[in-house]
């Protein structure tokens, strides 16, 4: 599908942090990116890459993971439509932490590294990837927090709350079904399938959720926002 500029800073600023930039940076950006499309299943990155750019997703959502030694996947977060990552190889000049892989047919908006550092000379926009930075560093904390020192449920519960809110979007407005898999959560959450499983069979029958086909439906937002409160 192919996007008018009006309808890409409107795609764009679904994502509260873009849409929190001021117009003239807003347009900067869209306008120093180049449009790049991926198939479904189709890597945009790999984890060592020592190239790559600040990537914008328009349509479609990305995977971001990681595979360990023994070749199990971690799936760390979902990129849906108007998030902004890959700021920190671009920064640091490191190796990319992570692979990066559509889910379905997307497109995104590339920033090259000469047109990142020549946005970087903007003040505002620095300020802007500085809170972008500190918004990831708080996520990273949350969920080390979660592995340490929450239960099972508890983590499951917070998850599924994260993902309604388009996870790494953060957005206010929460959605009543999260599209993911309880494979793919069970990889987010460092879990077993059989574990997740028996967990959402307990919410499923206190009329919490619903597990769908590649969904789960949030039936009692209300009790899925108490029991992630829990400790």
């Amino acid at each position: 599908m192919a996007y008018s500029n009006s309808e890409l800073l409107h795609t764009m600023s679904a994502n509260p942090w873009f849409a929190a930039l001021s117009p003239p940076e807003r347009k900067a950006m869209l306008s120093a990116a180049d449009r790049h499309w991926l198939g479904a299943r189709e890597m945009l990155y790999r984890k060592g890459d020592t190239t790559g750019a600040l990537v914008g997703v328009v349509s479609g959502s990305l995977k971001i993971s990681t595979l360990g030694e023994d070749g199990r996947e971690a799936i760390l977060s979902f990129m849906e439509a108007g998030n902004w990552f890959g700021e920190s190889t671009l920064i640091d000049r490191l190796p990319r932490p992570h692979d990066v892989t559509a889910l379905c047919s997307s497109e995104v908006l590339l920033i090259n590294p000469v047109a990142f550092e020549r946005l970087m000379q903007r003040a505002s926009f620095a300020r802007a990837i500085a809170a972008l930075l500190c918004s990831r560093v708080r996520v990273l904390y949350t969920l080390v927090e979660d592995a340490m020192l929450r239960s099972t449920s508890t983590r499951i519960a917070r998850r599924l709350l994260a993902l309604s809110r388009g996870d790494a979007t953060e957005a206010t407005d929460a959605r009543h079904s999260v599209a993911v898999s309880q494979e793919a959560l069970a990889m987010m959450l460092g879990i077993t399938r059989q574990t997740l499983s028996k967990e959402l069979k307990v919410l499923a029958r206190n009329g919490v959720v619903a597990p769908g086909y590649a969904r789960i439906d949030i039936v009692w937002p209300a009790e899925l926002e108490r029991l992630a409160a829990l400790g």
